[in-house]
């Protein structure tokens, strides 16, 4: 038996990436996940519902069909999310919208639906995928900083808000995860492959970080093990973070 046997949980952004990692994982642990997102999910066993989480409407519908089809809604965990790469300076205003839109619209008409549900029906979890980004700032990524950081704060505050009504919130904050976001972020070096390995050294694990291993982090924080875990942020970087800016 997994420890999250008939939980109701709903995942966006679960098409790929962390996402995916994370469905599958909540699958295996015995969860009845509904992946709220725009691509068809390649994860078998998680029920799709296209959604758009910039649309209050399709939020609204996603979490009532989690509500329908499994009987209630035990957690939510808000991935969805977009990278934009660029200083401010280099910033367009549609770059702008289209980050803050997915990135902390996204997250927070999520959250409400969320829990406008929880507090009605015995509570339940939101885990909220922000970023290191959203505490120390990667170079070239000023709005994708500031919308983590937003997701960060939102998370502390629904956390403050929503106890007593029986919501946890807490948010898992990745580092450099092998994905199709990393990737781009590689291939704007003029050399991509040296960029890469420069990254891995600063990792002092010796690698970048893998899905599943955010994955695992966010199964503990949806699971009743983590009944007393509420308004906090997960860093799940290598100990990228942790270090000294000062070379050993």
């Amino acid at each position: 038996m997994g420890t999250l046997d008939g939980k109701s949980i709903v995942v966006t952004g679960a098409s790929r990436g962390i996402g995916a990692a994370i469905s599958n994982r909540l699958l295996a642990e015995g969860a009845l996940v509904v992946a709220g997102c725009r691509s068809e999910p390649s994860v078998g066993g998680v029920t799709w519902v296209p959604t758009d989480v910039t649309d209050s409407l399709a939020v609204d519908a996603l979490m009532a069909s989690a509500m329908d089809l499994n009987g209630g809604l035990d957690a939510l965990v808000a991935n969805a999310g977009v990278q934009v790469e660029g200083t401010i300076a280099e910033t367009s205003e549609s770059d702008y919208d289209c980050v803050m839109d997915v990135n902390v619209r996204g997250v927070f008409l999520c959250c409400r639906s969320a829990v406008r549900h929880m507090r009605k029906h015995g509570g339940g979890a939101i885990v909220n995928v922000g970023s290191v980004a959203g505490e120390t700032a990667d170079h070239g990524f000023a709005i994708y900083n500031a919308s983590k950081g937003a997701v960060h704060a939102l998370t502390r505050a629904i956390a403050v808000d929503h106890g007593r009504d029986g919501v946890r919130c807490n948010a898992v904050c990745p580092g450099w995860i092998t994905t199709q976001m990393a990737d781009a972020a590689f291939q704007q070096a003029d050399d991509p492959e040296a960029r890469r390995a420069e990254s891995v050294a600063r990792h002092p694990v010796g690698r970048l970080g893998s899905p599943d291993d955010v994955a695992g982090m966010v199964a503990w924080l949806v699971s009743d093990d983590a009944a007393f875990v509420s308004g906090s942020m997960f860093t799940v970087d290598g100990g990228l973070t942790a270090q000294s800016p000062i070379g050993g």
